[in-house]
């Protein structure tokens, strides 16, 4: 029986925090009010087949989406811990799209995982890794340029938030 072939590599990522002068709630508040949810009719145009109106949806949609939250925070209460934490999944279907199509392996980072807590101090932290140094592992500048300008668009809506 032959066994799959592993390839393992380090890649540099640069880590970026950015602590709010703002409360964890109003800085939830002000993030999701700059980054709206995903359009449910791109999913919905999706699953039906229908590209053109999919399409329509995101050429009409905003720069940057929220497509999940999950409650990290709210998990640690099994550990009999309580914080405030929510880690966001914010991009841009047709943004992941420009670089899933020359190397599908950076679907792996899009969207972009934010996570947003309260510190012991009583600080909201916005905590993320650098887009450009996860999209740069695959070593295609079509790839990196679209990471470079995530860098911008997701710098520019935390420090708006966290303000």
């Amino acid at each position: 029986m032959t066994h799959p072939s592993t390839v393992r590599r380090p890649i540099p990522v640069e880590h970026v925090a950015i602590e709010a002068t703002k409360p964890f709630e109003a800085v939830k508040a002000a993030l999701e009010a700059l980054v709206p949810p995903l359009d449910p009719a791109v999913p919905e145009a999706l699953r039906r087949g229908d590209i053109v109106r999919a399409n329509e949806a995101l050429l009409r949609g905003p720069e940057l989406s929220i497509f999940g939250a999950r409650d990290p925070g709210g998990l640690l209460r099994t550990a009999g811990l309580a914080r405030k934490a929510l880690q966001y999944e914010i991009g841009n279907p047709l943004t992941a799209t420009g670089m899933t199509r020359h190397q599908l392996p950076a679907a792996l980072y899009a969207p972009l995982r934010v996570l947003l807590y309260e510190n012991e101090a009583g600080r909201a932290v916005f905590e993320f890794d650098r887009p450009s140094s996860l999209f740069g592992q695959f070593g295609d500048e079509r790839v990196t340029a679209v990471g470079r300008e995530l860098d911008a668009k997701l710098e520019r809506v935390v420090v708006e938030a966290a303000s």
